[in-house]
């Protein structure tokens, strides 16, 4: 799901995926693999796949396009006794495979219909005819197969020259009558595949895939969706087992064989929607060439945020080239949070030895080394202006450092237990604690006030139901994320303070999670030993990766990782193939912080052995 979400694999071959996951197969002709009509267009001369009124409305199943029909269907479905359902006939059945492959495979169809060819008007004469009659037909409600968008148009084509009959009008039932806009069947062939790759059906497959495989598929969303159709379609609707009689039992079997049925039911919650580049087209690695012109944007025309961009993407392309530069022993204990001032200047560190300390990195010596307590140090920050660094402590308090006056500032005293993590956004200060809350709080800081005192209101609370190790927020910190010590993923709308997913992702403590630069997928990496991608807006779980060891902690740009081992190695992970490009031999014990700056090319590690190192992009 996540290479398709990142356009490294086509809507053809998600889709195929999805029916091969469901257990759909050509070699079945009562599970055939069930595609989407996408074109809605088959008069005009020119097929404009610009154009959203080209397209069928994916977000409703056949039966729901034509608003009277299905006026219709509805007052029929209300008046039913039970077990109601909306649709007498299904989308996806052998006869219907049929219909669309009698050209090529006349031998199953007179099978299936005793020896004869169905009626030839009711024959697959003419697409424009067979969209017209699933729209507003009584009781056609089909779908289309995969060689509707594969390369081999023979299913169009009457090479066989077989004597499908003749029409009312006196026409012999030939080759299927194509859209003004094909010049052929290759080139009908060519613009569906087109039309299914284009950015309409990629920004809305996603809700088409609701209905067919997804949470759609049943139950009280299936009939606000008016998806619903006969229970014998649907997975378990009967107990065959159950049925002492062979004779109904065979009768029921044949049933449900000829009649249709609906996939496996693969998603119970929304499905995530496919991400689409602003600036360049989808990558196309299907069985097909799909071409797709590319916005040309000239050296001239390229803003500072689109060379910034250029630059991240540069670097971390090449990350795998990263070299150590420097190291050094600077504290006597594990080494648990850093952050550096803008300039580069200044590394603050701190430590499970409870001090946080200055490193120049011009003079290459420690600066400043403080002691707020006798407690480990968990974690720190720098806030904007480079003038206070914040700690977070095991002592359950948040201690505030002034670099320019070289003391202690301040104390918050939020929590209950240690806190384990904390970030800052825009006056505010969000930290995390084993006590089991997270907590929100807006700060004044001391220069503003006449007490030179920081003052703190808590704005929120998050509660959870037991300890909280990580958390990071979204770019636009609208989202917050959380990680346990059992576990559990949280994500949390921050303005509201109210949760919006909540998935048992880890089996074990959290270490790290971090959201992607575009905030759309979250990872997370855990004491178990895995990574897991969760989709944000939907909470889905859409990707896990197993590695050898725990990873402590991590860096990554929505495709690309860079992590932190626990036996001190820097590994650099290619997500969407789930496996590892490089290893870099780094620590001596885990690697338990990691920094990067803006352009990525130059990284900081904190280990167990007390050690930070200094990395540096080598192109």
């Amino acid at each position: 799901m996540l290479q398709w979400q990142r356009g490294h694999i086509s809507n053809y071959q998600y889709l195929l995926h999805l029916n091969n996951l469901a257990d759909r197969s050509c070699n079945d002709l009562s599970q055939y693999p069930v595609f989407p009509w996408i074109i809605a267009d088959y008069s005009s001369s020119v097929l404009d796949l610009t154009k959203p009124e080209t397209f069928r409305d994916l977000s409703k199943p056949i039966g729901a396009l034509n608003k009277e029909r299905l006026d219709r269907l509805l007052t029929r479905y209300q008046e039913m006794p039970e077990p109601k359902f909306m649709y007498g006939s299904h989308y996806s059945s052998p006869g219907y495979v049929l219909f669309y492959l009698v050209r090529v495979a006349p031998e199953y169809m007179l099978c299936l219909q005793n020896g004869k060819f169905d009626h030839a008007d009711r024959m697959f004469n003419s697409l424009a005819e067979t969209w017209k009659n699933c729209l507003d037909g009584a009781t056609d409600f089909k779908e289309l197969i995969p060689e509707f968008y594969e390369n081999d148009s023979s299913f169009l084509v009457n090479s066989l020259k077989l004597d499908l009959g003749k029409r009312q009008g006196g026409k012999m039932v030939e080759d299927v009558e194509l859209p003004p806009w094909a010049s052929g069947p290759d080139d009908f062939l060519q613009k569906s595949q087109e039309a299914l790759e284009s950015q309409y059906v990629s920004e809305h497959l996603h809700e088409w895939i609701d209905l067919v495989f997804g949470y759609k598929q049943k139950g009280s969303e299936a009939v606000a969706a008016h998806n619903v159709f006969h229970p014998l379609t649907y997975e378990g609707g009967v107990d065959l087992n159950s049925i002492m009689d062979p004779n109904e039992k065979v009768a029921l079997l044949t049933q449900i064989l000829e009649f249709g049925q609906t996939p496996k039911q693969l998603f119970t919650i929304r499905h995530p929607r496919r991400i689409i580049p602003k600036l360049k087209s989808l990558s196309r690695t299907s069985s097909h060439s799909v071409s797709i012109a590319e916005s040309p944007v000239s050296p001239n025309e390229e803003s500072f945020e689109d060379l910034t961009e250029e630059s991240i993407t540069l670097a971390w392309n090449n990350i795998a080239k990263l070299k150590l530069d420097e190291q050094y022993k600077i504290h006597k204990e594990a080494i648990t949070g850093i952050a550096v001032t803008c300039n580069g200047s200044s590394v603050f560190t701190t430590s499970q030895d409870s001090t946080l300390k200055m490193f120049s990195k011009e003079s290459k010596t420690i600066q400043r080394s403080v002691s707020f307590s006798n407690m480990a140090l968990s974690s720190c920050l720098i806030l904007p202006g480079d003038t206070t660094v914040i700690s977070s402590s095991w002592d359950n308090h948040i201690y505030f450092y002034s670099v320019a006056f070289g003391r202690q500032q301040d104390i918050l005293m939020g929590h209950d237990d240690a806190v384990s993590k904390i970030c800052w956004h825009d006056g505010r200060l969000y930290s995390a604690s084993w006590d089991s809350t997270v907590k929100v709080w807006h700060c004044v800081p001391g220069e503003t006030l006449s007490n030179k005192k920081h003052h703190f209101e808590l704005l929120a609370e998050l509660e959870h139901d037991v300890s909280v190790n990580t958390i990071d927020l979204n770019a636009a910190n609208t989202i917050l994320a959380s990680g346990t010590k059992e576990g559990t993923i949280s994500l949390w709308d921050v303005p509201t303070a109210t949760v919006l997913h909540q998935l048992p992702c880890h089996s074990g403590t959290v270490f790290d999670a971090a959201f992607s630069p575009d905030s759309r997928h979250l990872l997370s990496a855990g004491e178990d030993c895995c990574f897991k991608v969760i989709d944000v807006q939907t909470g889905m779980l859409i990707s896990s990766v197993t590695t050898d060891e725990p990873q402590r902690c991590f860096k990554w740009d929505g495709n690309t990782i860079l992590s932190g081992s626990q036996s001190g190695e820097l590994l650099i992970w290619d997500l969407l193939g789930g496996k590892i490009i490089e290893r870099i031999k780094g620590h001596t014990g885990a690697v338990m912080s990691m920094w990067i700056n803006e352009q990525c090319n130059s990284v900081i590690t904190g280990g167990e052995d007390k050690q930070i190192m200094f990395w540096k992009l080598q192109y």
